[in-house]
């Protein structure tokens, strides 16, 4: 009997360490809610940078009346040097005579039934509208348009110097921002200012010379110096890695394709030497900037080229 109960002491034993301890739930939510919870630290989201080689910034600026035969080595030796240096667009082409409705083209993609260089104000969307529903900047920067406050919508104010090159005439036929109601009804006109306020920093700035420094009244050396005193404004930005400067005329003096051939640089960071043949006007001017800036095509943009073979 007792080797008997030993066994059954034994066997009990065994069955005893085999079943799993059940620990009470109560207790066990006690002890986790007094335990420390573990704090997730976020890492920090790190700030919107630009690609490399992306285009943050558009400085356009248009000189007037030129074939593209007129610009050589001797007549715009800066000018003629730019192009050599970075590009030129050498199948460029205006798009219309005289000189406004060019300027309604590059701006809204249609020269808006326009054949004249007459006031107009015009209620058609153009890049204004465009670039700030888009929440972009856009300035144009007139040379010897009134600093005074105010929306300015007279043909033409003169005065002194005014940025690079000497003092002249501001022709408001020149700044086809101000021919759309868009701009001149509203506070968007406070993005026309003289060129001394240039800021090489917006999305898309249009720079309009004087009557005398876009060689309209003045000469092609004219013209160059002006090129001369302001292109290191904008190749010596600090973000000129990510800027495009394009250099062109509102029109020629023949009516080939429509408003003549005329000569136009391409610059920008790490563009060397590259001359395009491939036909463009004024349309595939702002069709690019509406791609660089994620816009839709206006009226003729629509079925234009870019100049893409020029971008990163």
């Amino acid at each position: 009997m007792k080797r008997y109960g030993a066994v059954l002491m034994g066997v009990a034993l065994v069955v005893a360490l085999s079943i799993p301890t059940i620990i009470d739930a109560s207790a066990a939510s006690s002890t986790l809610a007094s335990t420390p919870a573990l704090t997730l630290t976020a890492s920090p989201t790190p700030a919107p940078t630009s690609k490399p080689g992306s285009i943050n910034h558009v400085v356009v600026v248009w000189l007037e009346n030129h074939e593209y035969t007129a610009v050589t080595a001797s007549s715009m030796p800066y000018l003629y040097g730019l192009g050599t240096t970075y590009g030129r667009s050498a199948q460029f082409y205006a798009v219309a005579h005289p000189s406004l409705p060019n300027y309604l083209a590059f701006w809204s993609g249609s020269t808006q039934g326009v054949t004249n260089d007459a006031t107009h104000n015009l209620s058609a969307t153009s890049l204004s509208n465009q670039m700030a529903k888009a929440g972009r900047s856009w300035r144009t920067y007139a040379q010897n348009y009134p600093a005074t406050p105010g929306c300015h919508t007279a043909s033409s104010y003169s005065g002194g110097v005014d940025g690079p090159g000497v003092a002249g005439t501001y022709v408001r036929k020149h700044n086809p921002a101000m021919s759309f109601t868009y701009v001149s009804g509203s506070s968007q006109c406070n993005n026309i200012q003289p060129l001394a306020a240039f800021d090489p920093s917006v999305n898309v700035a249009f720079v309009v010379p004087n009557l005398c420094n876009d060689a309209h009244d003045c000469s092609l050396a004219t013209a160059d110096t002006f090129l001369r005193g302001f292109v290191p404004k904008v190749t010596g930005a600090p973000d000129w890695a990510h800027t495009l400067l394009v250099v062109s005329f509102d029109e020629g003096t023949t009516s080939t394709n429509g408003g003549g051939h005329i000569f136009t640089v391409v610059a920008r960071q790490g563009l060397s030497r590259f001359v395009s043949t491939t036909q463009h006007n004024h349309y595939s001017l702002l069709r690019t900037i509406e791609n660089l800036n994620g816009l839709p095509c206006l009226a003729n943009t629509c079925s234009a080229n870019s100049l893409s073979e020029f971008l990163p």
